[in-house]
């Protein structure tokens, strides 16, 4: 399936730096240097501004650039935002999985930006970051259902990896996957705690008494939704890279499919989760969480059976997340406003769970 070519307009682009993560551009060249030799010239920064996790950064010298990726100020948790981990997953991906960006180096002195960093190229396109589409780019229902479509095909692409012969051998535990996300997600939301959240700790307490056998093993991404991945300008229902791994390891894929139905916004769920969408998911003509359920079944042949505790488990983690973002803001360790509001979100989130389980399904939560 084709599509109309997008505006230039609607490619993805980096904006000024936030003035609390800005950094002196110069204290990046003898490491630019190595990384481009022969380069010369003034360094530019732009930056990436609507993600709430890494921070991501436009970085030119000369006439190259690349996306520099560090962890975001007032990051604690141990072994969290890992930037070497993300750096090694790539380069294993390389040759293996194409749309995987080509990193470029990787900086282990923490002391020239204040964490551990890497350079990754930039892949030009379109992200679909917000429920409006972008400049030059009109959401009909035929362009929703390719890309929709695309997105799911790409997951089970990734879940076909041979993680084995990538050298990724190192991420993965064994047996027992499900259990360690569900004892660590519960961890973790009990340190990030600021208020009780009835329906969220009713959640907890589901999920860890409906744990279903697991599925096997597969590279997951672990954040894998629209505003993950870059499509082609010239064909919006095609898949060109995959952003934002940092999570990525070896585990259950059908955890992996739990947390892109988590991010999922149907166009019948409450005003409360469409005005946070990750994407235009509840645009017309996008494929429901059920139909991707379906879908992603009919791809790889795995059974989706136990889809309702992969939702429910994805909405919990993806409430987490959220809670421990929004600890920083209240812990005083981020002055970002973005992060003010973060604690409704997590209680809408929580809501959602609490309606999938009243409801005993993924799909017509309204």
């Amino acid at each position: 399936m084709s599509s109309t070519p997008a505006a230039p307009g609607a490619l993805d682009d980096a904006d000024d730096v936030r003035e609390e993560e800005r950094f002196d551009p110069e204290v990046l060249r003898p490491f630019l240097v190595a990384a481009f030799p022969g380069e010369r010239g003034p360094i530019a920064v732009r930056q990436f501004r609507r993600g709430h996790s890494n921070l991501t950064y436009l970085v030119s010298v000369g006439g190259r650039e690349a996306v520099l990726r560090r962890a975001p100020f007032g990051v604690q948790g141990k072994g969290a935002h890992d930037m070497q981990r993300e750096y090694t997953v790539l380069a294993a991906l390389q040759g293996v999985y194409p749309r995987a960006p080509r990193p470029i180096a990787f900086c282990d002195d923490a002391s020239v930006l204040g964490a551990r960093f890497y350079l990754m190229e930039r892949v030009r396109g379109v992200v679909l970051r917000s429920p409006d589409p972008p400049p030059g780019v009109t959401f009909t229902p035929g362009l929703m259902r390719g890309t929709s479509g695309a997105l799911v095909d790409n997951l089970a692409d990734l879940h076909a990896v041979d993680w084995q012969a990538a050298g990724l051998g190192a991420l993965a535990r064994g047996q027992g996957y499900v259990a360690r996300q569900v004892n660590g997600w519960t961890e973790r939301y009990a340190r990030a705690r600021t208020e009780e959240i009835r329906p969220l700790e009713d959640a907890a307490a589901w999920i860890a008494a409906h744990m279903p056998a697991e599925s096997g093993a597969a590279l997951v991404h672990n954040d894998y939704k629209y505003d993950n991945v870059v499509l082609d300008p010239a064909d919006l229902t095609r898949i060109v890279a995959v952003l934002d791994w940092e999570m990525a390891t070896i585990g259950d894929p059908l955890m992996d499919l739990g947390t892109t139905l988590g991010y999922w916004i149907d166009p019948d769920d409450p005003a409360e989760m469409r005005a946070r969408a990750y994407g235009p998911s509840f645009r017309e003509g996008n494929l429901t969480r059920l139909e991707i359920a379906e879908r992603y079944a009919a791809r790889t042949g795995r059974d989706v059976g136990s889809v309702l505790f992969h939702y429910v488990f994805a909405l919990f983690k993806i409430a987490v997340i959220v809670q421990q973002i929004y600890k920083r803001y209240v812990d005083g360790h981020t002055r970002d406003p973005r992060f003010a509001t973060l604690g409704e979100w997590v209680r809408a989130v929580a809501g959602q769970a609490d309606r999938a389980l009243a409801r005993g399904r993924i799909d017509r939560l309204g």
